[in-house]
């Protein structure tokens, strides 16, 4: 196809919208198709805030990172990165530490040949081409066993993504087996597409995604909560996205539960 360039793999279905694609999109990145835009468009048409919803997704990530290393943390597993944009998790840890380590894992085609391309020459952050709902596939990889050491302190990031995985799979025991190979003091950021606060347009947003190869799965504080097992939530808790420890205005929302998403830090007892 005439026009693409290295970061587009060979055989790439270029017909099914992506999750990964059309959060890029709506970040403003240019790693997306003409099917993604496409949904996209639908998207916000069901959800006319969702540029601003990934706004502070993305703020919230940066947050969080930060407080992990201010916590002791310097190295990162990062489930369901998505395509590279501006404020990765490397470049926010290895701002802070050159030293901290990250390994980023998704199983959408751009972000892993998009990721390789970002990282080349940096020995201390790589991408693993995997499904993060198979835990012994993302942990026994021989990228992420050499670049991560268990038997000290983890950041496990789960940002904006287990919304994807169904109830069939069971999130809670898939986080369950990410947080038994954690030892104490490890942390888990994680935030979630909830119907809690914009019922009717998250409803529209579901519809719109169900025929896409990633269909959504909002789930209630309660739920999202039970993700969190086995960590305790550290102050404010489970929250609408500009609530976690805003830093500046542009961390924060005229109407903070419109964010369509809880966001929230545990730390491993």
């Amino acid at each position: 196809m005439a026009g693409l360039t290295s970061w587009v793999p060979e055989g790439l279905d270029l017909e099914r919208p992506s999750g990964a694609r059309i959060y890029d999109y709506l970040l403003g990145g240019g790693h997306n198709f003409a099917h993604d835009r496409e949904l996209a468009e639908k998207f916000l048409r069901a959800q006319p805030n969702a540029r601003e919803i990934a706004r502070l997704n993305r703020a919230f990530l940066r947050r969080a990172v930060l407080f992990m290393i201010e916590n002791g943390i310097r190295q990162f597993l990062d489930l369901g990165s998505g395509i590279p944009t501006v404020g990765n998790v490397h470049e926010i840890a290895q701002k802070a530490d050159p030293d901290a380590r990250v390994v980023y894992v998704d199983y959408e085609e751009v972000a892993v040949a998009h990721s390789e391309l970002l990282l080349q020459g940096n020995d201390r952050a790589t991408i693993v081409q995997a499904d993060l709902t198979r835990p012994n596939d993302v942990l026994g990889h021989p990228e992420t066993k050499a670049l991560l050491d268990f038997t000290q302190p983890i950041g496990l990031l789960a940002v904006g993504v287990f919304h994807f995985v169904a109830p069939e799979r069971k999130p809670g025991a898939i986080m369950a087996a990410y947080r038994d190979t954690m030892v104490p003091g490890s942390y888990l950021g994680l935030s979630h597409f909830t119907a809690d606060m914009m019922p009717e347009e998250m409803a529209r947003v579901v519809e719109v995604m169900k025929d896409s190869r990633d269909p959504m799965y909002p789930r209630s504080h309660a739920e999202i909560t039970q993700l969190f097992d086995g960590f305790d939530l550290v102050e404010p808790g489970l929250v609408a996205t500009s609530l976690w420890r805003p830093e500046s205005p542009t961390d924060t929302s005229d109407d903070p539960h419109r964010a369509g998403i809880y966001a929230g830090v545990g730390r491993k007892r």
